[in-house]
C-alpha cells in the first residue's frame, strides 16, 4: 500500500540502500541485514514479513530487520482506514492461511485509529535497555498478528505492553518507560520524513544489503473499480526463499519480484 492507496507494482531493483542499518544491525555479524519501511496497519506489509521470516526460519538464516516507519494515517491524513482493511485482510487471508487472519470481532468502538503507538513501541524496542533488533522485529510481528488474528486495538498504551509481555526477547517494563518518556516519537517522524523521498515507493519497500530493495515483493493485485475486494493478480511466496538463499550467499541471481 502505498501514500495514496493500494498499489500494483512490485519489483526488484538495484540502488543505494536507504541510510545506514542501526548500530544493533552493524553489530549482528552474523545476521542478514534488511531495512523495511511498513505500516503495522498494512496488511500487505505483514504478509511479506511473514513470508520473510518464515522463509528464513525454514533456510536457517538469522535476519537482523531494521523496521522504519511508512506511516500511512501521516500521510492520508486520516485514521485507519476499516472499510479498505477488511476488504484487503480477506483476501490475504484467502491467500496465506497459515497467518490465521480474521475479520474484526472486537467491538468497532474498539478498532485502532492511530498505528503511531505500536510503530512507536518497534522504533523503542531497538535500543539495548528494551532489547535489540531482534527484540524489535520480534515485537513488530506480536503486533501485526495480535491485530490482523486476534482483534486487539493495538493503538492503547496498555495493550502494547501486554503484548509486550509475550516476546521473549522484549524487556516489557523497559518499554513501557521508553513509551512514558516518549523517546521515540520523533524517530518516528523522522522516518516519515525520510520516506517522502522518491526512493520510498509505499509500504512495504524492503532494501538490502547487496543494494536491491523491492517494494511489495512476492505478491500482486489489482482493485477494479466496483468490485468489493482487491484482486491478487500474482502470488509467488517462492520469491521469499530465493531472496533469503541469495541474501546467504546460496544463490545468486536476483529473485523476480512478482512474476
Amino acid at each position: 500500500m502505498t501514500a495514496a492507496g493500494p498499489d500494483t507494482r512490485t519489483q526488484d531493483t538495484h540502488r543505494t540502500p536507504i541510510g545506514p542499518a542501526t548500530a544493533a544491525t552493524a553489530t549482528a555479524a552474523a545476521a542478514v541485514a534488511v531495512v523495511v519501511y511498513s505500516d503495522i496497519g498494512c496488511p500487505w506489509a505483514s504478509l511479506a514479513l511473514y513470508r520473510l521470516r518464515r522463509a528464513a526460519a525454514a533456510e536457517g538464516v538469522a535476519l537482523a530487520v531494521d523496521h522504519r516507519a511508512f506511516p500511512l494515517e501521516l500521510f492520508n491524513g486520516r485514521p485507519t482506514p476499516k472499510g479498505i482493511l477488511d476488504p484487503e485482510v480477506a483476501a490475504l487471508a484467502d491467500l496465506e492461511p497459515a497467518l490465521g487472519w480474521r475479520a474484526w470481532s472486537a467491538p468497532e468502538s474498539g478498532y485502532p485509529v492511530t498505528m503511531l503507538p505500536a510503530m512507536e513501541a518497534v522504533q523503542a524496542a531497538k535500543t539495548a535497555a528494551v532489547g535489540g533488533l531482534a527484540a524489535s522485529d520480534q515485537l513488530d510481528a506480536a503486533l501485526r498478528h495480535a491485530f490482523y488474528a486476534e482483534s486487539r486495538c493495538v493503538s492503547v498504551h496498555s495493550e502494547i505492553v501486554a503484548i509486550a509481555r509475550t516476546c521473549p526477547l522484549v524487556d516489557a517494563d523497559a518499554l513501557d518507560a521508553a513509551l512514558r518518556a516518549g523517546s521515540h516519537r520523533a524517530a518516528l517522524f523522522a522516518q516519515w520524513e525520510a520516506a517522502k523521498g522518491p526512493e520510498v515507493q509505499g509500504s512495504p519497500h524492503f532494501f538490502f544489503p547487496d543494494g536491491t530493495d523491492a517494494h511489495n515483493p512476492g505478491v500482486a493485485f489489482t482493485w477494479p473499480a466496483g468490485t468489493e475486494r482487491p484482486v491478487v493478480t500474482a502470488n509467488t511466496p517462492d520469491y521469499f526463499t530465493a531472496l533469503v538463499r541469495r541474501l546467504a550467499g546460496r544463490h545468486h541471481p536476483a529473485p523476480a519480484a512478482g512474476r
